[in-house]
C-alpha cells in the first residue's frame, strides 16, 4: 500500500517497546521492514500471480470466511517459536507477514469481495490467472465484451482502480502520523495473552467495516471526512492490532522459554 504498511510497522515497533517487559527480545524495525515490500506478500503477487500468493481479503460478517484468519494463526504461531528458538531471522519475517495480514485484513478495500468479482469478469477463480498477462487482462466473448469487462475492472471507479485509489488515500494521510492512540491499554494487553490475537481481529474486521469507508469512497472519493476517520480511528485502530499481535507472540515466546528452561 505504497509505504502504509511500512509506516504501521514502524509505528506499532514503537509502541511494542514501551508495552513489552524489559529484556523482552523482539526484531528491530529494520529487521521488520527487511520482510516488506518486494520481500513481503506483494513482492509474492508481483513475482508469482496465483503460486503461493497469500490471499488477504475477508468478508468480517461471515464467520466461514477464515482464510485469512488462518494466515494471521500460523504467523501468530510461527513467530511464537522463532522467537523461543531464538531465530530472529525467522522472528523478523514472521513478524513482518503477520503484520501485514492484518493490516490488510483490517483496511476497507479487502473487505470488497474481490474474489467473487474476478471469477464473475474472468469467467474462472482467481487461481486460474497463472501470468502476469492473464492477471492483468481480461479475455472477453468478443471484442465487445473484452473492452466492457476490462473496462469494469481497470478504468474510472473500476473494481482496481477503486482499490489503488483508496489505498493511496490511506498510505498519504498516515505518511507524517505518529498515531499515538494506537498504543494498547493494560486491560487490551491482559486480554489478548488470555485470548489470544483472533477474536482482537475479529471484533476490528467489525469495527472496520461498520465505518463504511470504502462505499463512502467509492461515492464521493476521498473526502475530509474519510481523512479524518483515518487519523482517528483507522490508523490507531490498525496499529493497535498489529502490536497486540507481536505482544502476544512474544510473551508466549518468553512462556515457552520458561517451560523449556525448567524441562
Amino acid at each position: 500500500m505504497l509505504g502504509a504498511h511500512q509506516k504501521i510497522d514502524r509505528v506499532a515497533r514503537v509502541h511494542l517497546r514501551k508495552v513489552l517487559p524489559k529484556g523482552t527480545v523482539f526484531p528491530s524495525t529494520r529487521d521488520i521492514l527487511h520482510f516488506e515490500g518486494n520481500n513481503g506478500p506483494d513482492g509474492i503477487k508481483r513475482k508469482s500471480p496465483a503460486k503461493d500468493e497469500p490471499w488477504h481479503y475477508i468478508d468480517p460478517t461471515n464467520p466461514k470466511d477464515c482464510v485469512l484468519i488462518e494466515h494471521i494463526s500460523n504467523h501468530s504461531h510461527n513467530l511464537t517459536v522463532a522467537l523461543a528458538e531464538d531465530n530472529y531471522e525467522r522472528a523478523s519475517f514472521e513478524a513482518a507477514w503477520l503484520a501485514h495480514a492484518i493490516v490488510d485484513g483490517l483496511t476497507p478495500a479487502h473487505h470488497y469481495p474481490l474474489s467473487e468479482k474476478i471469477e464473475e469478469l474472468w469467467g474462472h477463480p482467481k487461481e486460474f490467472r497463472t501470468s502476469f498477462k492473464q492477471k492483468n487482462f481480461i479475455k472477453g466473448h468478443n471484442y465487445r465484451d473484452t473492452v466492457m469487462k476490462n473496462w469494469e475492472y481497470w478504468g474510472a471507479k473500476g473494481v482496481f482502480t477503486t482499490h489503488f485509489m483508496f489505498e493511496f488515500g490511506f498510505a498519504t494521510t498516515i505518511a507524517t502520523l505518529k498515531i499515538p492512540n494506537g498504543k494498547p491499554n493494560p486491560n487490551e494487553l491482559i486480554r489478548v495473552q488470555g485470548e489470544g490475537i483472533i477474536p482482537y481481529f475479529r471484533e476490528a474486521a467489525m469495527q472496520v467495516y461498520g465505518m463504511q469507508m470504502y462505499e463512502t469512497f467509492h461515492k464521493s472519493g476521498w473526502t475530509r471526512k474519510l481523512a479524518r476517520q483515518t487519523k482517528l480511528e483507522l490508523a490507531p485502530l490498525i496499529t493497535k492490532i498489529v502490536t497486540l499481535a507481536w505482544f502476544e507472540a512474544a510473551m508466549k515466546a518468553q512462556q515457552l522459554r520458561s517451560t523449556s528452561n525448567e524441562a
